[in-house]
């Protein structure tokens, strides 16, 4: 496309279709973005939640995996 524009127009306005094209490219992901983040913000309070309910799972299976270790050796496993 650049070069059917270049050989059409010129080098001048060649490059000017070139900034064009680009800084529609700018606007259409800033669209994108502007759009995912819109659809993510509403999300935010529950990842929260989350975040803190997968914390507490780690935990509780430190604290079994502790537990059976203690057990073990208390029964002469090791």
């Amino acid at each position: 496309m650049i070069q059917w524009n270049y050989d059409r127009y010129g080098r001048e306005r060649a490059g000017l279709t070139a900034t064009v094209i680009q800084a529609a490219g700018v606007e259409v992901a800033r669209e994108v973005l502007a759009e995912a983040q819109g659809a993510i913000q509403p999300l935010v309070p529950y990842l929260d939640t989350l975040r803190w309910l997968l914390i507490a799972v780690a935990l509780a299976g430190i604290a079994v995996t502790i537990h059976a270790r203690i057990d073990d050796w208390k029964r002469g496993r090791r």
